[in-house]
């Protein structure tokens, strides 16, 4: 279809007007009004020419950016601006320059945040974590950068249909593995829960279709229940006076699929399928008073379950969020979550970060501000490697916090998990350096020691403790790894520089002068990566005197010179070989495979098959291009995919199963069921007899009157495992039949 330019001029406008009519309430200053119109202007003239992969004129994307940014965010006219203008430095000739001449150097520094890294990377390096690590780096200067690039991740998921399927999952993955837990670290409740659904629908279409399809039928018994339930509340509420709203809020998509994929529990009996939310209009200085008397109230009406009562009121999260919830029984038997909270904390709750900042008190560091703090931090460290940065990251981006206490009463927030020695980090990395044990509750535990909400923790240090290479393998929070590696770095270059004074002299006394040029062969010689490790370990006395003079024997002069010369010339064409070794990677294991068709070309090339998820055809699935192992097979639903996917597109190939129908896969299924005489025969009669499935192995336990069978057996595809597992469902006493991934 050719497209009508004037429709798409009048359909422009009036996408304009839209954002304008959301804009114009927060913006009421006629400069920056004109500011926005003049960065739309030029956005429509640097984007003429283009367009998306639907067809679309290419501005329709920032300007729908542009009204996230205002519209769900509740941002004013510099993040607009940024908005509208996102993409001119990386796609149309305009330069940064241009945009700090038009409209300032805070514009300009957020836009240069916004673009991504260009130029030419090794094939070792993740171009995705480099951009990733460039945006975080702005945060630390202005969160604006990571609040548009989540709205734009935000907008290019709600029209993801109009790319391949490759792209589909690795930036649904990477959404996942990043841009959602953000969004919910900095409290963008909405933004976070339709990122998260929007992903699940690209990297497992049929289990999301069919949660929306269970969710539709539901939907009218649901809304009778809450009419129900909540019907006795209002009723009190009334008579006490107090303005309020009640809605009914159904569990996200995604939350549902991770009760069911990750917990095992059927669609059916997921109780918090639902919320109720309560939400006072109540002046700041009384809203704790409020929300306890409106929990009295739903307490008296239903019984609360004791160990299902959060306070984040007392112990707001760290994202800002405060609620109090309690999960009570309803007069039909089913648990019913009540959230209740002010009308202020619902807006901090949905708008996340913008709203926080429209209540902050300006003299008070809020739990937002301590976590930019940390992620400062953790750019002190610009020599680590992006992958591992953004990793560390991720840990910043915690969801499960525990409380914990200093010795003097004040109050601590840390992830789930973390032990005595993250919490010394926390208090100062000079107290952590020097850690030698804690005492929790006034008993002495280890620093490995996991620490509960509630604890009160006492810090023992000795300025003979130094920072151990085991630290690493029990801490959890983000600090305390990078300020162990910092440590163990500083004192390994120490040792280094010490081990290279002993190293010249002892080859004084061997009479031979040391030359810089040497060192290539020495590591060589010792199998070393580096002029450092190997300096360290003469440092330690790992390297002896003896092993020195050995390796002179050996080589002699001559020889040195010699090998030094044949290793300079091969370092000429060193980059030029990992290139074409990459390049030629997928053609060098070709043997002529009939089963699978791999990357563009969609040649037949040898694989194997990943035990982390264990493939058979009929599964969708993707090729990941090792370093060693040549090309591993890995399904989209891999427990490893969305990392693979987000942090190593660039090793990702596509792969599709042709030709397999006479080829016999290893799967494995468990059976659980009601234990009765010969029901183990009856299946394994199915298996072998009626669907002439050959098993490999197979065992049986049985325990109160319930059995659970594995059974590894071959089959030829999906098709075929999902017939078999049906028909097995069918057999009197079997309760549930599933595959197991892991071989």
């Amino acid at each position: 279809m050719i497209p009508d330019p004037e429709q798409e001029r009048r359909e422009i406008l009036r996408r304009y007007k839209e954002l304008l009519k959301y804009a114009y309430p927060l913006v009421p200053d006629r400069e920056e009004r004109k500011q926005i119109k003049k960065a739309f202007q030029i956005a429509v003239d640097a984007h003429k020419e283009m367009r998306r992969k639907s067809g679309e004129p290419y501005i329709y994307h920032p300007i729908a950016v542009a009204q996230i940014v205002v519209q769900e965010m509740g941002l004013g006219a510099t993040s607009v601006i940024c908005a509208l203008l996102h993409d001119v430095v990386e796609d149309t000739e305009l330069t940064l320059e241009d945009i700090e001449k038009f409209f300032g150097p805070t514009v300009a520094r957020i836009i240069d945040g916004l673009t991504k890294i260009s130029g030419v990377f090794d094939n070792t390096k993740s171009i995705q974590a480099e951009n990733f690590r460039k945006i975080v780096l702005t945060l630390s200067e202005d969160i604006r950068v990571i609040l548009i690039k989540i709205a734009d991740r935000l907008h290019n998921m709600r029209t993801l249909e109009h790319m391949r399927r490759d792209k589909q999952l690795k930036i649904a993955s990477e959404t996942l593995f990043l841009y959602a837990p953000l969004a919910h670290r900095l409290g963008l409740y909405n933004i976070k829960t339709e990122l998260e659904d929007l992903s699940l629908k690209y990297v497992e279409p049929e289990a999301y279709q069919e949660i929306i399809n269970k969710l539709e039928k539901s939907k009218d018994v649901r809304e009778r229940f809450i009419r129900q339930f909540t019907q006795p509340i209002k009723k009190k509420l009334d008579e006490m006076g107090l303005v309020y709203e009640i809605k009914g809020r159904t569990k996200s998509v995604y939350s549902i699929w991770n009760k069911i994929h990750n917990k095992g529990v059927p669609f059916e009996e997921i109780y918090d399928i639902f919320a109720i939310r309560i939400i006072l209009d109540v002046p700041q200085q009384l809203e704790k008073s409020e929300i306890w008397k409106t929990y009295s109230v739903v307490t008296d009406l239903y019984q609360p379950k004791p160990d299902r009562l959060r306070d984040w009121i007392s112990f707001p999260r760290a994202n800002g969020y405060e609620s109090l919830h309690v999960t009570v029984m309803s007069p039909t038997g089913k648990w019913v979550e009540v959230q209740i909270r002010s009308k202020r904390m619902d807006e901090v709750a949905e708008r996340g970060y913008a709203a926080h900042w429209k209540y902050k008190e300006s003299n008070t560091e809020t739990a937002i501000d301590e976590w930019i703090t940390r992620i400062r931090e953790l750019l002190e460290n610009k020599e680590e490697e992006a992958v591992d940065f953004v990793d560390a990251f991720k840990l910043n981006l915690y969801t499960d916090e525990i409380y914990v206490f200093t010795p003097k009463g004040e109050l601590k927030t840390l992830p789930a998990n973390a032990t005595a020695l993250d919490f010394a980090y926390e208090i100062h990395s000079d107290v952590g350096d020097h850690c030698l044990g804690a005492k929790v509750n006034n008993k002495l535990v280890p620093l490995s020691y996991r620490l509960n909400s509630g604890d009160q923790i006492e810090i023992i240090t000795s300025q003979k403790q130094t920072p151990k290479e085991d630290w690493l393998n029990f801490v959890n929070t983000s600090k305390a790894k990078a300020k162990i590696k910092a440590a163990l770095k500083e004192e390994k270059k120490r040792i280094a520089e010490e081990g290279k004074a002993i190293f010249e002299r002892k080859l004084r006394r061997l009479n031979f002068n040391f030359n810089p040029e040497d060192i290539n062969t020495l590591l060589k010689y010792f199998k070393l990566p580096d002029e450092q490790e190997f300096f360290y370990r003469v440092g330690k006395g790992i390297i002896t005197s003896q092993q020195i003079k050995n390796f002179y024997r050996e080589e002699g002069k001559k020889s040195w010179y010699s090998y030094l010369t044949n290793r300079l010339s091969r370092k000429a064409t060193k980059k030029k070989e990992e290139k074409e070794n990459f390049d030629s990677l997928l053609k060098k294991f070709d043997r002529g495979s009939e089963q699978l068709l791999i990357g563009d070309s969609e040649e037949k090339i040898d694989y194997t098959l990943a035990p982390c998820c264990n493939p058979i055809p009929g599964d969708e699935v993707f090729g990941f291009v090792t370093i060693n192992d040549g090309i591993k097979i890995h399904k989209i639903s891999c427990p490893n995919a969305i990392q693979l996917l987000s942090n190593y597109a660039y090793r990702v190939v596509k792969a599709k199963w042709v030709g397999a129908e006479t080829l016999s896969f290893l799967t494995g299924i468990t059976v659980k069921g009601i234990d009765e005489v010969g029901i183990v025969n009856k299946i394994t009669k199915l298996i072998s007899n009626q669907m002439k499935v050959n098993m490999r192995s197979l065992s049986f336990d049985s325990n109160d009157g319930i059995f659970e069978g594995k059974i590894t057996l071959f089959v030829q595809d999906t098709r075929h495992l999902n017939e078999l597992m049906e028909k097995l469902k069918r057999v009197p006493g079997v309760t549930s039949v599933e595959r197991i991934d892991q071989a």
